[in-house]
């Protein structure tokens, strides 16, 4: 999805795809490692999920932004300047857009703040 390789999209939402993640970065020898996965949720929103140490539940390889986090709506657009930002989790674990470039955009950013 992003030349950088640590942001994929899945065809479909819903599907358990961590261990498969897991299971694919090492037989593949996959470096970077994928630190967010961009997926449709059933109402069709667009969905950024920062992807967790294997074994590590509540770690995340790499959140959304600190200042983004439990912010919702117009105000996160205004502050992230990208349109169509609907909210991101307090843990900053996963957030939505409208829009698969939107949250495409979103992703981009994360990965500017490691």
């Amino acid at each position: 999805t992003d030349p950088s390789g640590e942001i994929i999209k899945l065809s479909s939402g819903g599907l358990p795809w961590k261990n498969y993640l897991y299971e694919f970065e090492k037989k593949h020898s996959v470096e970077p490692l994928i630190k967010f996965v961009l997926y449709t949720d059933q109402a069709g929103m667009w969905r950024v999920q920062a992807v967790t140490v294997e074994g590590k539940a509540f770690e995340n390889r790499l959140g959304l932004p600190e200042e983004w986090r439990g912010v919702r709506d117009e105000d996160l657009e205004s502050l992230t300047n990208i349109p169509g930002s609907r909210f991101v989790h307090a843990a900053g674990f996963i957030g939505g857009n409208d829009s698969y470039e939107g949250a495409l955009e979103m992703a981009r950013v994360a990965l500017t703040r490691k």
